[in-house]
């Protein structure tokens, strides 16, 4: 699941460098702060026996850039093929860490 976070990072950051600059320095920066709090959120829950609370606090981080996800969306930054794959590895991190959240929950 990092690695995953990893990759949509790299893509995403590449994406933000290509908005508008009106844009690029509001949206594009609070969108590249929340993937990488994500990110790290990860990498701490990896490195951790506590892993419920990290992964809880990466679901509030997750929800928050798939809003600013369909900002940028519905601001034309992203296009509809990139707000897809975009979503796309949202939602697939967000099954990954709920998975891991409740078998950590479990033991």
């Amino acid at each position: 699941m990092v690695q995953k976070a990893y990759e949509f990072n790299v893509w995403l950051i590449e994406k933000v460098q290509r908005f508008p600059r009106n844009h690029r320095f509001g949206v594009g920066d609070r969108l590249l702060q929340a993937v990488l709090d994500l990110l790290l959120k990860l990498v701490d829950a990896a490195y951790t026996r506590d892993r419920a609370k990290i992964l809880a606090e990466a679901n509030g981080l997750l929800n928050r850039l798939r809003f600013l996800l369909r900002l940028a969306k519905d601001l034309k930054l992203l296009t509809i093929d990139s707000y897809a794959y975009a979503a796309e590895c949202a939602d697939e991190i967000g099954r990954m860490a709920g998975g891991w959240r409740k078998v950590s929950a479990e033991a």
